[in-house]
């Protein structure tokens, strides 16, 4: 079988970013080919139960941030853990890490995909300001402007509508989403038995 792995995550996800870099390593080790597929995840829970933070239940918010401060310290991941912008649209930045993908392969998307996770997640900027994701892409040598009106084409729309299409498909529910060989893994605390598979393969 093939050694290649669907990766479906949005760019704001909290724990799409405790565990992007862990999996692009783990996946350069063990020589698996990565597919980034950024997709709409406020659709997905509209169709498989889920329910957007604001309007989750008091003690199911409170156990979420108590989460990620202890994936945090155990990663030795700075993070911080209600940013000034969050809840966030990220459909943008999603839509701009497609067009990187397009033009420059997927090692191209995986690194801007860290990079809008970063600004979100340690540096408390607001991804969905067109200017502010310019500025990251830029930050990368690559050409934020370009990239932005590639974003806003028909083209990469409709890769953002398949990847979610995709996703619900797939019966994915949330994000991280790992599918390897026909296996999903939801979640970055399940990155373990991906590496395992990984290591399988």
């Amino acid at each position: 079988m093939s050694k290649v792995c669907e990766y479906f995550f949005a760019p704001h996800s909290p724990f799409a970013y405790l565990g992007h870099d862990r999996f692009v390593a783990m996946a350069e080790k063990h020589q698996v080919q990565v597919i980034p597929k950024p997709f709409d995840l406020s659709k997905i829970f509209g169709v498989s139960g889920g329910l957007p933070l604001a309007k989750r239940a008091p003690q199911r918010q409170a156990y979420r941030l108590k989460e990620l401060a202890r994936w945090s310290e155990f990663l030795g991941k700075p993070m911080v853990l209600q940013p000034t912008h969050f809840p966030v649209n990220s459909d943008t930045a999603a839509r701009m890490i497609i067009a990187v993908q397009l033009a420059q392969g997927s090692r191209a998307a995986l690194e801007l995909a860290g990079a809008f996770m970063r600004a979100v997640w340690e540096e408390q900027r607001n991804i969905a300001d067109t200017d502010t994701l310019v500025a990251i892409a830029n930050a990368q040598e690559r050409d934020g402007a370009t990239l932005l009106k590639s974003a806003e084409t028909a083209s990469v729309q409709a890769e953002f509508d398949r990847f979610t299409d995709e996703a619900n498909a797939a019966s994915v529910f949330g994000a991280p989403w790992f599918i390897y060989q026909g296996e999903g893994y939801w979640g970055q605390d399940r990155l373990d038995f991906v590496e395992r598979a990984f290591a399988r393969s």
